[in-house]
């Protein structure tokens, strides 16, 4: 069976691990596809648009895609495309799973939790104004749709893949509209599945001292928008940093996968850029489309090269001296 992948290169390093992550991917033996798109300044530069119709007309029809990162200005400038995508796609539900990996030496040891982030509301709706000259406001959305659909997601993605408890970080306790309704509609649908997932709450100063103390007592954390951001990049950091960590924006019709990491443009063009995240998240994409065999075969074959912990084949952010080109071709011969 033939596949059809949207596959947007992005900004910076972009371009290079995607063209990591395509070339490990073919090595696994999946016949794909791969429909170029763009998105990002690049896409600016020669389409007037940072995220063209055509690229989520694409999207759309093809219902999957891989994507690498794409450059956000701070304070100015365009917004973010990877919010535009995941409002134009409806892609509701942001999944980070974080793991130790083999030869990546970090303060802790066997963590492996997913944390899953509500994609669509809070404060990330950007609904912002200035009152007076000298002040603003955002507003913070919460609906109950938005709230139980991510929920029932949640223990959807536990339960499909036995896991066996949600933890639910919130401020109820000061936000008490908001981010009460959000923890009601959780318990609300937590109850139909009490019987093989266990939910437990915490209030998110609290759970981030708990999680930063010792973060295998977790599972999979469920958060709104803005806490999920935070978060899914504070627990990167427990295992090696968001250059070892991938992600998935999922919706009901449209997935996209990508490397969560930015686009580095400091070290675009020099052939060092750890391509490791964007080829963990097409490991997700692979599960994602049933090609199960293929997606064990690229996970095995990164983890037997970490643990081999080869300077000549990693790159200089997990202790290498290696290329994004040898990391990828020594992933390959593990495959072989």
């Amino acid at each position: 069976m033939t596949h059809t992948v949207c596959l947007l290169p992005g900004d910076g390093i972009g371009p290079e691990v995607t063209s990591a992550a395509r070339q490990v991917i073919e090595a696994s033996g999946v016949a794909i596809e791969w429909v170029l798109l763009p998105a990002g300044a690049t896409a600016l530069e020669f389409c007037g648009s940072v995220l063209p119709e055509r690229t989520i007309a694409a999207i759309e029809g093809h219902g999957i895609a891989l994507k690498g990162p794409i450059t956000t200005p701070i304070g100015g400038g365009h917004g973010s495309v990877n919010v535009q995508l995941r409002k134009r796609l409806n892609l509701f539900a942001a999944v980070r799973p974080v793991r130790s990996l083999p030869g990546i030496k970090t303060r802790f040891e066997n963590v492996e939790l997913v944390i899953i982030r509500e994609n669509t509301e809070g404060l990330y709706s950007g609904i912002e104004n200035e009152i007076v000259e000298g002040v603003v406001q955002s507003l913070k959305i919460a609906t109950e749709k938005a709230c139980t659909r991510i929920a029932r997601f949640a223990f959807d993605y536990a339960g499909s893949r036995g896991r066996r408890k949600i933890t639910v970080f919130h401020k109820a306790n000061i936000l008490k509209m908001s981010d009460g309704l959000f923890l009601r509609c959780v318990r609300k649908v937590g109850k139909e599945y009490a019987d093989r997932v266990a939910c437990d709450e915490l209030i998110i100063d609290n759970g981030c001292m708990q999680l930063v103390s010792d973060p295998t007592r977790f599972d999979v954390l469920l958060l709104e928008n803005l806490y999920g951001d935070i978060l899914s990049d504070l627990a990167a950091g427990l295992v090696g940093g968001l250059g070892v960590v991938p992600g998935a924006n999922i919706g009901r019709t449209c997935a996209v996968f990508e490397a969560v990491h930015g686009s580095a443009p400091d070290i675009a063009r020099k052939g060092i850029a750890n391509p490791l995240a964007c080829i963990m998240s097409g490991v997700m994409m692979l599960n994602f489309m049933g090609e199960t065999v293929a997606a064990d075969r690229i996970r095995n074959a990164y983890d037997a090269v970490l643990l081999e912990h080869n300077p000549e084949q990693l790159t200089p952010d997990i202790g290498g001296k290696g290329t994004t080109q040898s990391f990828t071709e020594a992933i390959i011969r593990a495959m072989q």
